[in-house]
């Protein structure tokens, strides 16, 4: 593909998503306006209240972090040709086992503390995405079934761990949580008088590693050949089952790695209540295109609807629940938008049949000789 080509597809889907979004925005103006607000007022006090001052910014960025980290998890899963509707779970395991080891206090350098406690959460995540993997690479099982049972299956190990295993684990079964994080396992703050911590920082080297990954190496090739063709794959002698339990055991531990910079970055503690963010980050993976650094923006994006949100009820009067129809219209935009462009293509795909069909030589008219 040359330079042009491709220049010209990154400014399409960039103006695409732009619309989306402005569409988005404006079917919410008029829900707003049917609750007899003023959608003026409501989306300023929006933007105000993620971006107006220091202490917005960091929420803002802040509640984008796990965003990031889920939205890549999708991403990953989706371009091997699974639809990993299990990245809650994944979250919740990597949190926990974060929390636990986290609060241990094994005296050891902050400087290993935090990557050990990290690289634990990542591999609880990953054996729980690996497992969905495994099973349909093994019996064909629908990764949204068992991802969707496994979400389940999470939540209970989190429950029975905090309330069931007191004596042998860090847990407090009275404020239904892990025992405080020890101060070496922490993520350190990067904003003064703010909330954000370095979570943001490695979602970010995530997602260029995520990049990388998929788009520079050969196993990124095996994975999106395997995601767009698995007979092709096949054909070509890859591993089609090994690669899709890789790829999922990849989603669930970025899966894992979120949940963990909750835990570690902005808690401090796994409580016995997951966050939301897993299932919502199937729509930031699906906003941000599947590409990592889409991801990144759509990210930014919802975070920035959900820390404002409380500004937007408070400053004018519009419930913060609009934010999640604000979400669910985003999601509809894009989604009439592919829509659409599958359609044209289809309509262009028809016209040049009947053209072809209309012509003894492909692109000659009836009667008239080619060129030579």
């Amino acid at each position: 593909m040359s330079d042009s080509l491709r220049s010209r597809g990154l400014t399409m889907t960039v103006l695409t998503s732009v619309a989306a979004v402005a569409v988005a925005l404006l079917v919410g103006a008029i829900f707003i306006l049917l609750s007899q607000q003023n959608p003026v007022t409501a989306y300023k006090a929006l933007l105000e209240g993620a971006f107006g001052s220091r202490r917005a910014i960091g929420e803002t960025l802040a509640a984008s972090t796990p965003y990031i980290f889920g939205g890549l998890a999708f991403a990953v899963a989706y371009r091997a040709g699974l639809f990993n509707i299990g990245i809650e779970g994944q979250m919740v395991m990597g949190g926990l086992a974060a929390g636990v080891f986290a609060a241990w206090n094994l005296d050891l350098p902050r400087v290993l503390y935090i990557p050990c406690a990290l690289l634990v959460a990542a591999v609880a995540g990953g054996i729980w995405g690996a497992i969905a993997g495994a099973l349909k690479a093994v019996s064909g099982a629908h990764e949204v079934i068992t991802t969707i049972m496994l979400n389940y299956l999470a939540f209970q190990v989190l429950s029975y761990t905090l309330l069931r295993t007191e004596g042998w684990l860090p847990v407090n079964p009275q404020l239904q949580a892990t025992k405080p994080s020890s101060p070496d396992a922490r993520l350190p703050n990067i904003l003064s008088g703010t909330r954000l911590h370095a979570g943001l920082l490695l979602g970010l080297l995530m997602a260029l590693l995520v990049w990388y990954l998929l788009f520079r190496t050969t196993f990124g090739y095996r994975l999106r050949t395997v995601g767009l063709s698995k007979g092709a794959a096949a054909y070509a002698g890859m591993r089609w089952g090994a690669t899709i339990t890789i790829a999922m055991f990849i989603s669930g531990a970025l899966g894992g790695l979120g949940g963990a910079s909750e835990t570690l970055g902005l808690l401090g503690q796994q409580y016995n209540a997951p966050q939301g963010y897993g299932f919502a980050s199937i729509a930031v993976g699906l906003v941000g295109r599947n590409n990592p650094f889409g991801v990144v923006l759509a990210a930014l994006l919802f975070g920035t609807l959900r820390s404002g949100s409380t500004a937007m009820q408070n400053q004018a009067g519009t419930s913060k629940e609009l934010v999640l129809v604000l979400q669910g219209l985003v999601i509809l935009a894009f989604a009439a938008l592919a829509a659409s462009g599958r359609v044209q293509s289809w309509w262009a795909k028809r016209r040049g049949q009947r053209f072809d069909e209309g012509t003894d030589t492909v692109g000659v008219e009836p009667g008239v000789a080619p060129e030579l």
